[in-house]
C-alpha cells in the first residue's frame, strides 16, 4: 500500500503566481513614483512656510529682511536649511521679500519650482498670486 502522493506546486502554478505578481508590480510602481514626487513638492512648500517664519524673525531682529546667505549661514542665528531643494531669495526690500526653491529630485515633467512672496515684492511667477502662500509651477 504505497501511496504515490507528491506534495508541492506544479510549474504552471508557479508561473501563474509570477505573472500575477508582475501585473501587480506594473500597476503599483508608477503610483509610487507619483507619490514620491508629491512628497517632494509638499516638502518644498513646507520649506517656504518655514522660510516665512525665519524672515519674520530676521525682520524682528534687524528691521529688514534677510538674503539667502544670511538665512542659511551655519554660524548665524537663523540656520535655515531646506529639505533638499536650492533656496534663492530673489528679491529683498525693506517692505517685502520673494523666494524660490528648486528641487531637482522632482522630474522635469512635474513641478520643480515653488515660490512665495510677501509685502511689495514681485511675485516669482504668475502662479504665485497670494501673499504668504507658497505655490509651485
Amino acid at each position: 500500500m504505497l501511496s504515490n502522493t507528491r506534495k508541492g506546486f506544479t510549474l504552471i502554478e508557479l508561473l501563474i503566481v509570477v505573472v500575477i505578481i508582475g501585473i501587480l508590480a506594473a500597476i503599483a510602481i508608477p503610483r509610487f513614483a507619483t507619490t514620491k514626487e508629491k512628497a517632494y513638492v509638499a516638502s518644498m512648500k513646507s520649506d517656504l512656510k518655514n522660510l516665512a517664519t525665519a524672515q519674520e524673525a530676521c525682520f524682528s531682529d534687524t528691521q529688514s529682511y534677510c538674503d539667502t546667505a544670511t538665512l542659511t549661514a551655519v554660524a548665524g542665528p537663523y540656520k535655515f536649511v531646506t529639505s533638499g531643494g536650492t533656496l534663492n531669495v530673489t528679491e529683498n526690500t525693506g517692505t517685502g521679500w520673494a523666494a524660490t526653491i528648486v528641487d531637482n529630485r522632482v522630474s522635469a515633467t512635474s513641478t520643480q519650482n515653488c515660490g512665495i512672496f510677501t509685502g511689495n515684492a514681485t511675485t516669482p511667477n504668475a502662479v504665485v498670486d497670494k501673499e504668504g502662500v507658497p505655490a509651485c509651477w
